[in-house]
């Protein structure tokens, strides 16, 4: 109940925003950017902690909000299935999928036994640990006529969500669009998305990290 009264209120506030004349893809999440301002750590200018409430200890009432904006972003996008990559973008993920009603799958990252064969690959690097993994999607999680969204918790330099976008247009299947929790948007990442012609909606956008200094957009 305490979870659905938050979401209501979270429609609410979406749309008096809405009301006033703003688009969707101007509605950030204002309870991510006060949790963000209040327990994110900015090790450096490139690098933000966030593992109080994202990617380490998980708040699920916190993504369940995620998940009611993406819902509300998304829901005219005839999203098929929604795609994130292990691990962070689970918890958002899990809880967007469960209000579209939709099929979720996890890109993975490490080599699996049971994933062998009939798979997708690609190489992605990461930026974070300065190495290559290859980004796996089984032949049997998506068909050409599927129309993806893709979630995932950081967008900084763009190389994750574009090798998930790389393995869903192997397959002949559409890009439907990209939800990013966290989006550094000083970084080229968000700008080479775009020019690639990806809807991309983010939930915070960051527009300068410092060391112990946080700037977000408003």
């Amino acid at each position: 109940m305490y979870i659905l009264m938050k979401t209501l209120e979270e429609l609410k506030l979406i749309s008096q925003h809405y009301k006033r004349g703003k688009e969707w893809r101007e509605v950030l999440m204002e309870s991510l950017h006060k949790r963000i301002l209040e327990e994110g750590i900015a090790l450096s200018e490139n690098v933000l902690k966030v593992d109080s409430f994202l990617n380490h200890q998980v708040d699920p009432e916190l993504m369940y909000e995620m998940g009611t904006y993406f819902k509300k972003y998304f829901e005219n996008h005839n999203v098929t299935k929604i795609f994130t990559i292990e691990s962070s973008g689970i918890a958002p993920t899990v809880m967007t999928a469960m209000q579209m009603k939709l099929p979720m799958v996890t890109l993975k990252k490490q080599g699996s036994k049971i994933l062998n064969g009939d798979v997708y690959q690609t190489t992605v690097y990461s930026y974070t640990k300065d190495m290559n993994y290859e980004l796996t999607l089984s032949k049997k999680c998506i068909n050409k006529d599927d129309n993806i969204l893709i979630i995932d918790d950081f967008l900084a330099n763009g190389e994750a969500a574009l090798g998930a976008a790389r393995l869903v247009e192997e397959s002949g299947a559409t890009v439907a669009g990209i939800g990013i929790v966290i989006e550094k948007s000083f970084q080229k990442g968000p700008q080479m998305l775009k020019d690639k012609g990806y809807d991309v909606y983010s939930l915070a956008r960051i527009v300068k990290l410092s060391k112990g200094n946080i700037e977000i957009e408003k």
